[in-house]
């Protein structure tokens, strides 16, 4: 035998040899994902196409060379070059009152009141109630832009009280029968509310804190209603890719609901708890301190600073363009807003304040300047801050302060949002503004009142035009993120909004195998792509939550 051929053999056998060696060797895993474009989103914005997953977590992620000569199983999924995001996390949403809605009539997307009405009429005959519930209505997508009243209501439901929410969830309109089973005349006054009148009469519209003269004599949902409500949101979460959701305002029996689902299986979605300022969550949380397991963490609280735009109640530092004897409504009182964040503040909890107007805005970024008095590493919230004077926005810097904002808000609003604000229309929804305070923001949806999709987010973010690609140019263009702001705005800066950021919110070795197959590239695709993309499947902790059928 030639002297090259005999060392050519050798050779063969050696990296054979070797070969072999490095497979017995080769770790057991319990998921191996291949052949991928993986966004893993961490500090470099790196990409993969491999990663190995065990006992729930990240092991490895790399290319699929490393992957496949490091680690074996007996579970591979060759996605074919599909593309691997984290899981998508919203961190601003209602996910039990969503689940809850579901039952009630769909009113979002009504062109009239008269199709409202034809819907919970329609609604009611297919699904008999004792009380008649829907939720979306909105008056600004109507050819006259007005409050409806409840003439109609009365005519088709005069044995039966109404309650139906507008899409914000600050306002509503009831019936005379449940106002008359509230209670509620001429002569009731409520603070940080309004009852709206026309011509001398109550129309039945309720404006925030008025809300609750009506809503709290409608019968509490029972545990059981709840626990069908929540595993029906997940499903239709897992469904978009959302891994994880913060719940934006629960009472105590939800958390304790919640965590209770997710400790028999029965709920896998991850949940981060914002608490109503109520005592009975003072004695139990927050005097006891942060409590959190694998699925849930409680460790802040929902305030309201005022209420929303599109009903008036959002609290403004000068009167409504369209509606000059109106600055808006402050729903709580300074004394009581101070108080808990005085209470968050010695218990180590974040506070989150809903802030739509440019004068909530800056009472709250007031009284969170008197109590963190410089900057600091607690991540106290603004939620929406949709319109902020400019003379405010260094505060968010100076006392680090999040923004947490909604982008879908400004696709939705946009076509009347002018119309209330005249000229400071160009100080709203101004989220690279905003972002520039920190370095960072959270985007999230605040479902039901806009649709749970996180693409949908995406897209409203990076291009600023509604569904059906208006406004050319988009709305506001220089105050859209760009496409890697508005991935890691739904991903890691979301973790990092509620303290999550170490284990969750970016594909990393010992990170929650948390993640999200879409069939589309989202940081390359064309824009008019973005809200067409479809998710293929989701993973929580490894373990397959979604298959599109």
């Amino acid at each position: 035998m030639k002297k090259g051929t005999l060392t050519a053999l050798i050779t063969i056998i050696l990296i054979s040899t070797t070969l072999i060696m490095a497979c017995s060797k080769r770790q057991k895993v319990d998921l191996i994902i291949a052949n991928a474009t993986i966004y893993t989103i961490d500090s470099t914005f790196s990409k993969a196409n491999s990663m190995a997953i065990s006992n729930g977590k990240i092991v490895a992620i790399g290319s699929k060379f490393e992957i496949e000569s490091m680690y074996l199983s007996d579970k591979i999924i060759d996605t074919k070059g599909k593309f691997v995001y984290p899981g998508f996390f919203d961190p601003h949403c209602h996910f039990l009152n969503y689940g809850i809605t579901l039952s009630n009539a769909s009113l979002s997307g009504a062109k009239t009141w008269n199709e409202v009405v034809d819907r919970l009429v329609k609604h009611q005959k297919e699904f008999p109630s004792d009380w008649v519930q829907g939720r979306g209505w909105n008056q600004n997508e109507w050819d006259i832009k007005e409050f409806p009243t409840k003439d109609l209501l009365d005519k088709a439901f005069p044995d039966k009280p109404v309650y139906i929410v507008r899409i914000d969830g600050h306002a509503a309109i009831a019936n005379s029968l449940a106002l008359k089973m509230a209670g509620i005349d001429k002569k009731v006054k409520i603070d940080g509310g309004e009852l709206i009148s026309k011509d001398g009469k109550l129309t039945g519209v309720l404006v925030d804190n008025a809300i609750e003269l009506v809503r709290s004599i409608i019968p509490e949902v029972s545990n059981s209603i709840k626990t069908l409500a929540l595993q029906k949101a997940q499903e239709n979460c897992f469904a978009v890719g959302l891994t994880s959701v913060s719940d934006a305002g629960l009472d105590l029996n939800d958390v304790l609901l919640i965590d209770s689902l997710q400790k028999s299986e029965k709920i896998k979605m991850r949940v981060y708890a914002m608490l109503n300022p109520t005592q009975e969550n003072v004695d139990h949380f927050l005097s006891k301190g942060i409590y959190s397991t694998d699925l849930i963490t409680v460790r802040s609280i929902k305030l309201f600073a005022d209420g929303a735009l599109g009903s008036r109640g959002a609290l403004l530092l000068k009167p409504y363009s369209d509606a000059p004897n109106t600055i808006g409504l402050q729903v709580e009182t300074t004394e009581k807003l101070n108080k808990y964040c005085e209470i968050a503040y010695k218990s180590g909890y974040q506070v989150n304040t809903h802030c739509i107007g440019d004068a909530g805005v800056r009472l709250i970024l007031d009284l969170y300047s008197k109590i963190l008095k410089s900057t600091n590493n607690l991540r106290w919230r603004i939620e929406h801050a949709q319109v902020v004077d400019p003379t405010d926005l260094p505060k968010f810097r100076a006392y680090s302060v999040i923004p947490s904002v909604q982008t879908t808000h400004a696709t939705s609003d946009m076509t009347w949002a002018d119309e209330r604000l005249g000229d400071r229309i160009k100080f709203a929804y101004a989220y690279q503004d905003l972002l520039k305070q920190n370095g960072w923001l959270a985007n999230g949806s605040d479902f039901p009142i806009e649709n749970i999709n996180p693409l949908y987010g995406f897209y409203a973010g990076v291009v600023r035009k509604d569904l059906f690609g208006s406004p050319e140019g988009g709305f506001q263009i220089e105050n859209a993120l760009t496409r890697e702001q508005a991935l890691k705005a739904m991903t890691i800066w979301a973790a990092k909004a509620n303290f999550e950021e170490d284990f969750k919110g970016s594909l990393e070795v010992g990170k929650w195998a948390d993640f999200v197959i879409l069939d589309t590239d989202l940081m390359n695709a064309p824009e008019t792509d973005l809200p067409k993309s479809k998710v293929i499947s989701t993973f929580v902790a490894g373990e397959l939550v979604y298959q599109k059928k």
